[in-house]
């Protein structure tokens, strides 16, 4: 199995780990604990789990190599919609020591 982990700074952590695992709870089967700020989820092709750390929301993935991008891209891209307002940016860094890849909110202004 290949992992990829990402730390997105926030100051509302377990709120945005809430809310993404209820948004994917819908397709897959995840779980949040209010009381120990961590969660998980089951995808058909791997697993992930949230950490809402003080500062941070810490999210890892795991599956086989051909399908880690995959994953990466749609847990950071939900949380990236819920978070556009703080601007939220989801860096993965896989454990094979190749970059991830990045999710950021693509609605910047245009330059003219």
């Amino acid at each position: 199995m290949a992992r990829s982990e990402a730390r997105v700074p926030t100051d509302r952590p377990a709120r945005y780990a809430k809310q993404l695992a209820s948004h994917l709870g819908r397709r897959s089967q995840t779980s949040w604990d209010e009381e120990t700020g961590t969660g998980g989820i089951v995808f058909q092709n791997g697993t992930g789990t949230l950490t809402a750390a003080e500062d941070a929301l810490l999210l890892t993935v795991e599956t086989e190599p051909e399908n880690l991008e995959v994953l990466e891209s749609v847990v950071g891209r939900h949380l990236v919609r819920f978070g556009t307002r703080d601007e939220l940016v989801v860096v993965w860094h896989r454990d094979n020591g190749e970059p991830g890849t990045t999710q950021r909110n693509s609605e910047a202004p245009t330059p003219h």
